[in-house]
C-alpha cells in the first residue's frame, strides 16, 4: 500500500480554511487507499480528532503558544520547527508528500522531503494568490496595506518553489491553471479540486416531510466563512443595513469567526443592526445544518476568492446564492447564485430583495442550486475522481 504524508502544519485555531476543508475530506476517504501519516500542528491535531481522524497516525510538529505574539512570529516559529522535524521523515520511492498549503510550514517541509528523494511524488496546494495590497479591489488597501503586502511578498518564493519542484499543484479553480504550467507539467498535473459538499443529509431531509416552507424560516439569508477582509464581511454587515431599508425585520445570520471578530460587532452596533445580524460562531455539522433548514438563502460578499466551498454547502440544501461576479465564481457557480457587479454594495443588496420578494425566482434558483450541489460538488464523487487523477499521473511519471 503507498504511502501518503501530509503535512499541515499551519493549522490554527478551531475552525477551518478551505484547504484544511479540503485535506481532512480527502483523507477521510483515502484510508483504504493509501497508509497515511499526518505532520500536524496542536490545533491541527485537535481539528482532526474532531473529524474522526483520530485513528490515523500523527505527529505533532508545533505548538499554539506563539500565536499570542501575532502572525509573523508565529509562521516563523511552525516554519523552524516543520524544518527541524522534517529530517526524521524517512521516505521511499513511490511516496506521496501532499502540503496542504503554500504557507512556508507546509511547502518548505515539502520541499526539503522532495530534494532529499526525488523519487517521492510531491502535491502541493495552492489556493489562492496573494492579492497585490496596492490595486484598487485589494482587500488590504488602507491601514492593512502592510499586512497585505508582506503576504504577497510572503508568497513570492512560495509560489517559485512549487512551481519548479511539485510534481502535482492542486488549485481550487480553472483561472488559476496556467500559472503553474511548465516545460516539466502539464495542464493534467494541475489538478482543479474546487472543493465538495457532504449532501446526503441534506437528501435525507429534502426528501421528508419535515421541510420547512421558505417564508416560514427565521432567517432571510445565511453567511458562512472566516471574518476576514477577503470574504466581505464588512461590505456585507453594510448590505444588509440597505436590505433592512425595505424589509425593516429582515433577519440575517453569520457562521463563523476571524480576525475581524471586533470590527464585526463593532459595525452591527454602528448601524443599529443588532436585532437583524445573529452571530453565530464558527459550527460544522449538525448544528450548521440546523442553520441552513432556517435560511431562505445564502450570501457569498467575498471580495477576493479564488472560489470557496462554503456557498455550495448551502446550496446543498435548495437555499440560491448572492455573490459579487468575480472571475473564479464563474466556473464554481455558473447557476444558482445571482451575481453583482464588482463590488456594487447597492446592487447586491438589490438582488437579495429579489430573491426575498420574488417567490418565481426564488423557486428556480433553489432548484439550479440544488442541481449544482448535487451533481457537482458531492465529496465521495469528487475524492475518487481527485484520487483517479493523481494515480494516473503517478504512473505517467514512471514511463
Amino acid at each position: 500500500m503507498k504511502k501518503l504524508f501530509v503535512i499541515a502544519n499551519w493549522m490554527q485555531g478551531t475552525g477551518l480554511s478551505g484547504g484544511d476543508r479540503i485535506f481532512i475530506e480527502l483523507v477521510k476517504r483515502w484510508q483504504l487507499k493509501f497508509n497515511i501519516s499526518l505532520f500536524l500542528s496542536k490545533e491541527g491535531s485537535a481539528i482532526c480528532q474532531r473529524y474522526e481522524l483520530g485513528k490515523i497516525n500523527q505527529q505533532i510538529w508545533a505548538s499554539d503558544f506563539m500565536t499570542r505574539w501575532g502572525y509573523f512570529v508565529d509562521i516563523i516559529y511552525r516554519t523552524i520547527n516543520s524544518i527541524i522535524k522534517v529530517f526524521s521523515v524517512k521516505t521511499v520511492s513511490g511516496d506521496i508528500i501532499f502540503s496542504s498549503s503554500d504557507f512556508w510550514p507546509d511547502s518548505l517541509p515539502a520541499l526539503i522531503l522532495k530534494r532529499r528523494n526525488p523519487e517521492i511524488i510531491w502535491i502541493a496546494g495552492f489556493y489562492l494568490f496573494a492579492p497585490k495590497p496596492w490595486k484598487k479591489d485589494s482587500p488590504y488597501r488602507g491601514k492593512n496595506f502592510l499586512t497585505g503586502l508582506l503576504y504577497w511578498i510572503g508568497q513570492l518564493p512560495t509560489y517559485y518553489i512549487i512551481r519548479k519542484f511539485a510534481d502535482i499543484v492542486f488549485v481550487t479553480s480553472q483561472p488559476d491553471v496556467d500559472q503553474f504550467i511548465t516545460n516539466t507539467r502539464s495542464k493534467e498535473r494541475v489538478i482543479v479540486i474546487r472543493g465538495g459538499v457532504d449532501t446526503l443529509s441534506a437528501k435525507y431531509y429534502l426528501n421528508s416531510k419535515n421541510v420547512i416552507p421558505p417564508e416560514k424560516r427565521i432567517y432571510d439569508a445565511c453567511f458562512v466563512g472566516r471574518f476576514h477582509y477577503q470574504k466581505g464581511v464588512l461590505e456585507l454587515i453594510k448590505i444588509w443595513k440597505t436590505v433592512c431599508l425595505k424589509i425593516p425585520k429582515a433577519h440575517l445570520v453569520m457562521i463563523g469567526t476571524g480576525p475581524l471578530d471586533k470590527e464585526v460587532n463593532s459595525l452591527i452596533k454602528n448601524l443599529g443592526l443588532s436585532k437583524n445580524i445573529y452571530l453565530a460562531g464558527f459550527l460544522d455539522g449538525s448544528k450548521k445544518f440546523k442553520i441552513f433548514k432556517q435560511s431562505r438563502l445564502v450570501v457569498h460578499p467575498a471580495t477576493f476568492d479564488s472560489g470557496g466551498m462554503a456557498a455550495a454547502e448551502a446550496m446543498a440544501w435548495g437555499l440560491p446564492g448572492v455573490s459579487f461576479d468575480l472571475k473564479a465564481l464563474k466556473t464554481y457557480y455558473p447557476k444558482g447564485m445571482l451575481k453583482t457587479s464588482c463590488f456594487d454594495t447597492d446592487e447586491f443588496a438589490k438582488n437579495v430583495l429579489s430573491l426575498l420578494l420574488n417567490p418565481s425566482q426564488y423557486k428556480a434558483m433553489s432548484l439550479e442550486a440544488l442541481q449544482l450541489a448535487h451533481d457537482e460538488w458531492e465529496w465521495n464523487d469528487r475524492a475518487k475522481e481527485i484520487f483517479t487523477k493523481i494515480m494516473v499521473e503517478n504512473s505517467k511519471s514512471k514511463k
